[in-house]
């Protein structure tokens, strides 16, 4: 729960005004620690141990946990909400594919291949899958180090190694420890041998339980060993099961401040659910309740992609619509004399009419007036798409430079803009009514195309 800035006024100094912080008085300091705006380190006066114990208290809920290393490292945790609408969320969770050391080489090339190459480009953005899990379970210690080697060579995807046997997983993690792997499982059976390697060389750790309860007392032993880089394995036994448990455990972490439970958490629907329709839905379970890696047996395009658009719904900000930078956009190659459209910059707006004109397979460009990601009709209504501001974009994009023709389409829906366009281009463009319905473009962008051509 956050701490109110009455709280943190009783634990600094007291002295009296002296504004070394930067802010005038010492419950002005307070207050704006409490909502974020400073760091606790701007009071010079601050001992170690109260600044130690308010950089706790001010912490997220959620623990940061890193995993992976370069470009292709992901962030889980960092959450301060339960829903979205009440904020937003930070992380998305980190989508991973299985590969277990009994299967046949040529399917641990396909999972390898599959896990490059199965990327959609969706409103703007690549979507893909983000880990691979590697599992110990032929009991052949050679043939599993050689699997993480393989993988460890062939890809820079993070990594979780999973592995019963501690001598085999921390043999694995030294293959691959600068890419700062996550170790599964850690156990009460197994803790006390774990936490002097974790130590030696630090690296995530996934933390398994039989419940919630003895989970809590496993990231209390690890934390007072200085380990606090833990994602959490509930160790549910069914989808039922493993849904309470995730939702027990956020709420616990953000709802009641309860620090052992205050950690990213980690499920497995390729050991819940064996058929594929089953597990796919069980994932989708998981995005929905507040899982930060959601680990699969397999998948294709017509699995993954479904999953990745529905993490893409839930993981975006709520306060900021969706939107591409304001510019005309060329598609197909356009010349002189290709059509020149308008529309808003809501990046789905802009993708489906991109999309409607390269089906016309008729070159053209695309001009997008900034709205603030709003849709064309919903920023009319605004005052963000009217005829002047439309037309002060034209005619600073530089479009008129890459034609010679002056004819401009809008959007149906906006035809009564049609006289203020106008008159704010200076009668030098031709406003064309396009229609209303995006689908209608292919009909009648060839005619527009046709007389521009004539």
């Amino acid at each position: 729960m956050p701490i109110a800035g009455s709280q943190i006024m009783k634990m600094l100094p007291g002295r009296k005004p002296c504004r070394e912080c930067g802010f005038p008085t010492c419950f002005a300091f307070a207050m704006k620690l409490a909502s974020g705006g400073t760091t606790v380190d701007k009071c010079p006066y601050l001992d170690e141990e109260a600044k130690a114990k308010l950089t706790d208290l001010l912490a997220p809920p959620i623990k940061l946990v890193t995993i992976g290393s370069g470009e292709n490292k992901i962030q889980i945790g960092n959450e301060e909400v339960i829903y979205r609408h009440e904020k937003t969320y930070h992380h998305a969770p980190g989508i991973g594919l299985l590969i277990s050391d009994k299967e046949a080489d040529d399917k641990i090339d396909e999972k390898i291949r599959k896990i490059k190459e199965l990327q959609f480009s969706w409103i703007g953005v690549t979507l893909k899958a983000d880990l691979l899990a590697l599992y110990f379970e032929s009991g052949d210690r050679n043939r599993f180090l050689a699997l993480v080697k393989k993988v460890y060579q062939s890809t820079d995807v993070p990594m979780i190694l999973i592995s019963e046997d501690m001598d085999a997983l921390f043999s694995a993690r030294d293959l691959c420890a600068d890419r700062n792997p996550l170790l599964y499982p850690v156990t009460k059976e197994n803790i006390e041998e774990t936490i002097p390697k974790i130590k030696e060389k630090p690296s995530p750790i996934g933390v398994r339980g039989d419940n919630l309860e003895s989970l809590a007392s496993l990231t209390l032993r690890l934390k007072d060993a200085g380990i606090e880089d833990v994602v959490l394995a509930p160790g549910s036994k069914s989808l039922m099961e493993a849904v309470r448990d995730q939702t027990f455990i956020r709420r616990a972490a953000i709802k009641q401040g309860f620090r052992p439970l205050g950690y990213p958490t980690i499920a497995f629907p390729c050991f819940i659910a064996k058929d594929g329709l089953k597990e796919a839905m069980a994932g989708s379970a998981f995005i929905n309740k507040f899982t930060s890696i959601i680990i699969f047996s397999d998948f294709d395009q017509y699995s993954l992609l479904p999953t990745l658009i529905q993490r893409l719904n839930i993981y975006t900000d709520p306060r900021f619509p969706m939107g591409v930078d304001e510019k005309y956009y060329e598609v197909l190659e356009p010349d002189e004399y290709s059509p020149v459209l308008v529309t808003s910059n809501w990046a789905l707006t802009y993708f489906l009419v991109s999309s409607a004109v390269e089906a016309t397979k008729i070159p053209g460009y695309v001009c997008v007036k900034d709205s603030e990601g709003l849709g064309v009709l919903t920023a009319w209504a605004a005052g963000k798409f009217d005829g002047e501001s439309v037309g002060e974009f034209i005619k600073k994009s530089g479009i008129a430079d890459r034609v010679k023709h002056r004819k401009l389409i809008i959007p149906g829906k906006v035809a009564r803009i049609k006289g203020a366009l106008e008159d704010a281009l200076n009668l030098e463009w031709e406003i064309i009514v396009g229609p209303k319905e995006i689908t209608a473009l292919g009909k009648f962008l060839p005619d527009v195309a046709k007389n521009l051509r004539e």
